[in-house]
């Protein structure tokens, strides 16, 4: 026994010198290339730890447009990377893995999302910013959880405008605005998963408990929610109300952020369905993502993300209109 717990213990300080020992090569490099590492909350810590800015997606996307350094490494997904990069068009910008990808961007193509939109010829186009570069090249405006109502709001009421690719952010928005909205039926595959019955269970456990809910999510949870707000809203929430009692429903990653700035605060992660072999709702696209990765990428200025010309031009005009109205 004596034997076995020695090993754990070896074991256990070799894992955690290697890690310390990326980190540090992590910093050196990113001092020697000029670069920037942006990290979205939904990161796992260690890459959070390692990170010039840590932030939501409107968040990120303000900074992108405006740093200096060289090369920007963007630890988040996809679409997050070509963000910057349209922002940013003269960096080089580096997404650890490609296959860092989103479910809702995945399942909205540019040219079905076209075909919807030649359905609905008088409508104007508003995506949320989970999307491919080509769904942006196509849009009238660009939003993210934190303005999508700004956004909605700034056409005229009598405008019908067509909302995609989340038709979850687009129901709740509808109860928001005045416009008539055509929603793309669409989903986050993370903020599907959570249980309503267990948060419930929770909640009678904690009956004084704050649910807090990202508004990607399904309408029972949000309907249960005393607050609903973007990531970077539901970390000012629990910050405000630092003693209190939260279950927090959407990506797990957001709770690092959350304890360091609310360590008083009790904090609980919305369960998901049975079905699911996580306690805790965790978006496997962003964990695939690895500080070993975020090395690697720097070192080899790999994988690039690189975005046609042309496209590139027509998505650039709705997400600079966003960063325009969100100020």
């Amino acid at each position: 026994m004596i034997h076995i717990i020695y090993l754990l213990y070896v074991i256990a300080y070799f894992c955690i010198s290697m890690v310390k020992n990326v980190k540090e090569e992590i910093r050196r490099l990113k001092e020697e290339k000029n670069a920037v590492i942006l990290s979205h909350y939904y990161q796992d810590e260690e890459i959070q730890e390692i990170a010039d800015f840590i932030g939501d997606s409107l968040d990120l996307s303000r900074i992108a447009a405006k740093v200096d350094q060289r090369i920007i490494v963007f630890c988040g997904v996809h679409f997050m990377a070509e963000t910057a990069k349209l922002l940013n068009p003269t960096k080089k910008v580096l997404l650890p893995d490609l296959n860092a990808g989103c479910s809702l961007a995945d399942n909205c193509s540019a040219s079905d999302l076209l075909a919807f939109k030649l359905k609905n010829p008088k409508h104007k186009l508003v995506t949320y910013i989970n999307c491919s570069a080509e769904v942006k090249a196509i849009s009238d405006l660009v939003c993210t959880s934190s303005n999508a109502k700004k956004m909605i709001d700034s056409f005229p009421v009598d405008q019908p405008i067509i909302f995609a690719p989340d038709k979850n952010l687009g129901s709740f928005l509808k109860t928001q605005v005045d416009h008539e909205l055509e929603l793309w039926d669409g989903v986050c595959v993370v903020h599907e998963a959570f249980s309503i019955q267990k948060i419930i269970d929770i909640r009678l456990k904690y009956p004084n408990a704050f649910i807090i809910a990202h508004p990607e999510s399904e309408s029972n949870i949000l309907n249960l929610a005393h607050f609903i707000g973007s990531t970077s809203q539901m970390i000012n929430f629990v910050t405000e109300h630092p003693e209190d009692t939260f279950i927090v429903a959407t990506e797990a990653g957001i709770l690092a952020k959350m304890k360091e700035l609310a360590p008083n605060a009790t904090i609980i992660p919305a369960p998901v369905n049975e079905d699911n072999t996580c306690a805790c709702s965790e978006c496997a696209y962003m964990k695939v993502n690895t500080l070993e990765k975020v090395l690697d990428c720097l070192r080899n200025e790999s994988p690039e993300i690189r975005i046609d010309a042309h496209i590139a031009d027509r998505a650039r005009k709705p997400i600079e209109k966003m960063l325009m109205l969100s100020q």
